[in-house]
């Protein structure tokens, strides 16, 4: 999920979640029980929960009543809970394995304060805190070692997802989808003509797997739409640590460490300035590596991208 969430957006998502006609295994409504260890086990349980529901994203909502989804505001304030010296969303970070994105924020619905909890879907494997994993049942949190047949079904899923399909941001409106991707980038890389039209474009991205049109409207950019051409990785939290690095190596050996230059696009629309700023290493007598956080099955990725990515 992009990190900069506008207002008007929160608010729109906390009214969809309460429309639903119960809680679901993905979403779990809180007036002011905000005990940090309950919250450390249902990141996990939710996050596990989104991955079988085949969510992008759980929530955990503060301030809308259990028993009739009502907006009753919370008292809940993230950003000035600790646990002992250590601020809440740390010690939480710190607790789970393996570390997964979350956000809280701070929102105003129907004039009553509200703390939304986007909580990342688990990937790969099921999500910890603090060695144990957790599940959802219904609306009741459980261990998911004693549900074996959920535990079978989640593996069998990371066994069977690719990384690329996976959602990096969702339900993003068309003008978002543009302002995000270096959408003239795709075109030109792939010799196609730019489209007349914005429903041209989208199609286009849509026709490989960039963008997936959402269930609740709007567009989902995958994570090989967002990987291969954001603008800005540091637009997509669950992705901007995957961002190609150059390391300038003192001497022979990369023991002794360097300079480092991180590239902040996406790697098809990218690589081509890093390119040339390694070939501007290359005129003094340094080791330099180009080292790329790739996607899990780089075959995947647009043959233009399959180059080779380490330059000694």
């Amino acid at each position: 999920m992009t990190t900069d969430r506008p207002a008007d957006y929160l608010v729109s998502l906390v009214q969809e979640l309460c429309k639903l006609p119960q809680e679901t295994e993905w979403v779990e409504f809180k007036v002011n029980d905000a005990e940090p260890q309950a919250i450390g086990e249902y990141l996990s349980a939710l996050a596990n929960s989104a991955a079988l529901a085949g969510k992008a994203f759980a929530y955990l909502v503060w301030g809308v009543s259990d028993a009739d989804h009502a907006v009753v505001g919370t008292r809940f304030l993230p950003r000035a809970a600790k646990v002992g010296n250590e601020e809440l969303e740390n010690w939480l970070l710190r607790s789970l394995s393996p570390k997964i994105h979350f956000c809280f924020f701070e929102v105003v619905v129907d004039e009553m304060p509200v703390v939304l909890l986007e909580i990342e879907r688990a990937f790969r494997q099921p999500v910890q805190f603090q060695g144990h994993e957790f599940i959802r049942v219904g609306s009741y949190k459980k261990r998911l070692k004693d549900f074996s047949e959920k535990e079978r079904a989640l593996w069998r899923l990371f066994d069977k997802a690719p990384f690329e399909s996976g959602v990096a941001v969702e339900r993003v409106l068309d003008e978002e989808v543009l302002r995000l991707l270096d959408y003239p980038s795709y075109f030109e890389l792939m010799k196609r003509p730019l489209p007349e039209n914005r429903s041209g474009i989208l199609a286009a991205l849509e026709d490989d797997k960039l963008i997936a049109a959402g269930e609740a409207g709007g567009w989902n950019i995958t994570n090989l739409g967002a990987i291969l051409f954001a603008k800005r990785l540091d637009d997509f939290a669950v992705l901007k640590r995957k961002a190609m690095r150059v390391i300038q190596y003192r001497g022979d050996s990369r023991a002794a460490g360097g300079k480092e230059q991180v590239g902040g696009k996406g790697y098809a629309s990218g690589f081509e300035g890093l390119i040339g700023y390694v070939n501007g290493l290359l005129t003094t007598p340094v080791l330099c590596c180009l080292l790329i956080s790739h996607c899990q099955r780089w075959t995947r990725v647009p043959e233009f991208m399959r180059a080779t990515y380490m330059l000694v």
